[in-house]
């Protein structure tokens, strides 16, 4: 990192990236299942993106953990002018239009979290058995993981590092004939396997019924949605980290998507928790489960018996800000919002630490190396050169998943390498069904990094505060200037319980990290984005005000209002969320039983709709209000080229008939009568099949 410390990009780049799952359809039976020809699809979209490399715009497909999951980038990132806000929707667009055009005609693809029924009866198209050496789950298949050994490997890491299958647990929802919550219920049947016979029901560590998944493809399985920016250095790319990381479970209560797991409901409403517990590698001791004395293992980090409060899938533990500006105390911000344990590797900070590191850095860098590689592949140890190569050191960041992730630049080892810059990851959104609400996502998220930073404003908070907010964002000459105002006025905040801050000291040239704030409360999500009293506007009035401040035109405004308007409507309830939308398609399906139970029917119901939804063939207004969404046509995902190859006789008489004898231009392609049977009922009639038998006998154009 020393020999990156000094790298600096001043333009802002970003971009954003799509998960998609695919989906084979029988309508018939009325079943859908997992489709695993992710790796056939992925091939055939890279190399058909290669005849698209003239267009500027343009989408690069990846990998993903599942056999049935792609993933999906802008081929080039966005750029720091307005007008790129307007790009993100098209290239959205480009992206389902390209996919959908290398589906088969059984499959779809719609963009939602997870399939309603995976791990449920036979799901996966072909199926596989169970339980594989691999995931050794009851009811997943190992045949569902991408065949790429990284990802096999990683699941059977976990397992034989934890000791055991993977243990997920949701809480169940609970509905009037749900059986799970009826007295006599552990001698009753289960259903989707969630129990069986007169085994009791699976319980939440609170005591609730669960259904429960015992395999890492229930969480990775899961599709998001994720946005990266490029800092300007290394300090701002650290405020940027603190600042997102604060909006995180914010943006992910917003964005819900996930009401359904394993053919149940259930009474959560985001994918989260089930990723977390899904990659959880902690072995008991760890976990804080051990019964009795455990000796310590030293092939693991740690002996494996260190005490690790959080999954290496979770949120942050330590914010990462440094001032060097405040050369009082430049560790202000970890001293004073950092209130949670935070375990770091010893030996890792020290050797930090001891070459220049400071402590922030140092601290976040041995957390995550609490924890062990997961894949090593051959010739990946001892033959890497650490002066040069990152690649240890991404070995540990990339398994640390974490609402945002700091990531330091690439090195460069040539000069035509691209130069790519310190990058924060915001990682905790679900993906939409439409592209106009993924949009809307990604672009309000990139604005609010614009607000923070042109206003200096603060998300600063105790790392424990989960929903408080800051009740003053502005540095103190703002928030003084506003408290004077409010005091002419003659009002006060007064609100009662709130943690106040009494820390007055500031530093004038950096004010955004130390700013005189009058303390947090907990506030609703469309207090959070709309604002609350006199005290505190709120992030969409903040995004017009920027908007104003930079002279947006007007094309680019009035598509950003639509999406902040979309935004807000969700925030207060006037639009559900995906989720709420979802939990609701079920529970009036007229196959529902008020059992909890998703069927096969309903899933594909459910899917399908998803699917049109998405595609702009079915309006949904109580999801999306007034905003349509436009047909997308996976025949127009590609340019045609302009060819000159020839066409063969008898094709060329026939187009050329075909299009001189049109009535009129507003006519469409439908075939004319030939003249052998055609019985002209009119005198117009006759004579123009008598000038077209003419135009077949003296074509203006001879073809060899």
């Amino acid at each position: 990192m020393h020999l990156l410390q000094d790298v600096c990009c001043q333009e802002l780049l970003w971009g954003d990236e799509l998960e998609y799952g695919v989906f084979a359809v029988d309508s018939e039976a009325r079943t859908i299942k997992l489709s695993c020809r992710g790796s056939e699809l992925l091939a055939e979209l890279n190399k058909r993106e290669m005849s698209s490399l003239h267009r500027c715009e343009g989408c690069t497909w990846h990998p993903e953990y599942g056999a049935w999951m792609v993933e999906a980038t802008p081929r080039m990132p966005f750029s720091g002018y307005a007008a790129d806000l307007l790009r993100v929707e098209r290239n959205m667009r480009l992206r389902r239009k390209r996919i959908l055009s290398v589906l088969a005609p059984d499959e779809i693809a719609p963009t939602v979290t997870c399939l309603p029924t995976m791990g449920v009866g036979d799901f996966v198209a072909p199926a596989g058995p169970v339980p594989g050496p691999i995931a050794n789950s009851a009811a997943i298949p190992d045949s569902i993981i991408n065949p790429h050994p990284r990802f096999g490997a990683l699941t059977a890491n976990i397992r034989a590092r934890r000791g055991s299958n993977v243990d997920i647990r949701v809480p169940l929802y609970h509905d009037s004939q749900t059986p799970e919550y009826e007295s006599e219920s552990q001698c009753r049947p289960r259903v989707n396997g969630v129990a069986a016979g007169n085994e009791a029901p699976v319980m939440t560590a609170a005591g609730a019924p669960a259904v429960h998944m015992d395999a890492m493809a229930f969480g990775m399985g899961c599709c998001c949605l994720q946005v990266t920016f490029q800092g300007r250095d290394i300090d701002e790319s650290r405020f940027m980290y603190d600042q997102l990381a604060v909006l995180s479970p914010i943006m992910l209560a917003l964005s819900a998507a996930t009401p359904i797991l394993k053919g149940r409901l259930v009474d959560t409403d985001v994918r989260w928790n089930v990723i977390s517990a899904s990659v959880d590698d902690r072995t008991p001791a760890e976990l804080g489960e051990a019964t009795a004395a455990v000796t310590p293992d030293p092939t693991l980090v740690g002996g494996g018996i260190r005490r690790l409060l959080k999954s290496r899938y979770d949120s942050i533990s330590t914010y990462l800000h440094y001032c060097r500006r405040r050369s009082d105390n430049p560790m202000y911000v970890l001293e004073r919002y950092n209130d949670i344990p935070c375990p770091v590797d010893p030996a890792a900070f020290n050797t930090l630490t001891q070459n220049g590191v400071d402590p922030a850095l140092a601290t976040h860098v041995a957390h995550l190396f609490t924890r062990d590689p997961l894949v090593i592949f051959e010739r990946g140890v001892s033959e890497v050169n650490d002066e040069e190569e990152t690649d240890h050191f991404e070995n540990i960041q990339s398994t640390n998943w974490q609402t945002v992730r700091w990531k330091p630049p690439p090195p460069r080892t040539s000069p035509s390498d691209p130069n790519i810059g310190w990058r924060t990851e915001f990682r905790s959104m679900e993906v939409q069904l439409t592209d106009l609400e993924n949009a809307a996502f990604t672009v309000f998220v990139v604005l609010v990094t614009r607000v923070i930073l042109a206003f200096d404003l603060s998300l600063y908070m105790p790392l424990s505060k989960r929903f408080f907010w800051r009740m003053h964002m502005a540095p103190p000459a703002v928030a003084a200037a506003a408290a004077a105002a409010a005091s002419l006025n003659g009002t006060t905040n007064g609100n009662a319980g709130v943690d106040h801050d009494h820390n007055h000291s500031h530093d004038h040239e950096h004010d955004s990290c130390n700013q005189q704030d009058t303390g947090f409360e907990e506030m609703t999500i469309e207090e959070i984005m709309m604002g609350k009293g006199d005290y505190y506007p709120g992030l969409i009035p903040l995004v017009h005000a920027y908007l104003e401040h930079i002279g947006c035109d007007s094309e680019t405004g009035s598509r950003v209002h639509e999406y902040m308007e979309l935004l807000r409507k969700r925030a207060s309830g006037e639009l559900p969320t995906a989720a709420t939308w979802m939990r609701d398609f079920v529970t009036s399906h007229s196959e529902y039983k008020q059992d909890s139970v998703v069927t096969p029917g309903i899933a594909l119901d459910l899917m399908t709709a998803c699917r049109d939804i998405g595609e702009g063939r079915r309006a949904c207004a109580e999801l999306l209000g007034d905003l349509a969404i436009r047909p997308v046509l996976p025949e127009t995902g590609y340019d045609v080229l302009l060819n000159s190859n020839k066409v063969g006789r008898a094709a060329a008489r026939g187009l050329i008939a075909k299009y001189t004898n049109r009535h009129s231009w507003d006519e469409k392609h439908t075939p004319l009568p030939s003249a052998a049977s055609d019985k002209p009922a009119d005198a117009d009639a006759t004579a123009r099949l008598k000038d077209r038998l003419r135009l077949e006998r003296e074509p203006s154009i001879a073809f060899y």
